[in-house]
């Protein structure tokens, strides 16, 4: 059966460029933010949670969303199957990745439906949709994330010392703390006339640190630095995250 003309095999890259907000793509006051804002990661996230029927219905394991100016690719693990299955559907003007993925999931799931009133076979609707994607030979690891392990440290700390996430690997990483902290009580200490309040975060975030150094954790969990990723087992999004190991 040919092809919805909506669903476009076309090879996009995943990657997309760090200064864009994984929500939507804007790319106005992210500074070194992952997002726009709360609000817009919590309306993707919640448009992609409403479509997870459809993710079940296709038997999914694992899948990832993302997307660029023109395209938002949802790739699929089916179960049983060894071949990524990649949906592609063109950026709409003046809609975000949200909306236009909500679009490309409800004529994925009308067509499930029609095929399913059709045969009355579940299995065949699933294999009909599975049909209209765009089969990947490449490896499963692409829609399956590895194990990150990221580190305890609110963000906040970090910028107020103005370090990066890449600081914590360092084995100077307590000298590396304490000049950070020296630089900034420069600027912000009130006997040289900066702000009483912002100084004490500041200090606050240099004590926070400096515990974390001497004793560091991590949080082990999945996911992708530049995609939304779906476990089926779990039958939820995650959000992108820092790839930190």
């Amino acid at each position: 059966m040919k092809k919805d003309a909506n669903l476009m095999p076309v090879q996009v890259s995943g990657a997309k460029e760090p200064n864009r907000c994984l929500s939507c793509g804007t790319t106005e006051h992210i500074g070194r933010r992952r997002y726009c804002s709360i609000d817009c990661r919590q309306k993707l996230k919640q448009r992609l949670d409403m479509r997870c029927g459809l993710l079940q219905a296709l038997n999914t394991r694992y899948a990832t969303f993302y997307f660029s100016d023109l395209l938002i690719v949802m790739d699929i693990l089916p179960s049983g199957y060894k071949e990524i299955h990649s949906f592609y559907y063109p950026r709409t003007p003046g809609s975000s990745p949200g909306e236009d993925f909500s679009r490309m999931a409800d004529i994925l799931g009308e067509t499930w439906w029609a095929e399913q009133r059709r045969t009355k076979k579940r299995y065949f609707a699933s294999l009909h949709v599975l049909n209209l994607a765009v089969r990947n030979h490449v490896p499963a690891q692409l829609v399956k994330p590895p194990i990150i392990h990221t580190p305890t440290v609110a963000p906040a700390s970090l910028i107020y010392l103005n370090l990066e996430r890449s600081n914590l690997d360092s084995p100077e990483l307590g000298k590396i703390i304490k000049n950070a902290y020296r630089r900034q009580v420069k600027i912000h200490h009130p006997d040289l006339g900066g702000d009483a309040r912002m100084f004490r975060k500041i200090h606050q975030a240099y004590e926070d640190l400096i515990r974390w150094a001497e004793n560091p954790n991590f949080i082990r969990h999945r996911g992708f630095p530049d995609k939304w990723f779906y476990q089926g087992d779990k039958d939820r999004w995650i959000q992108p995250t820092p790839l930190y190991k």
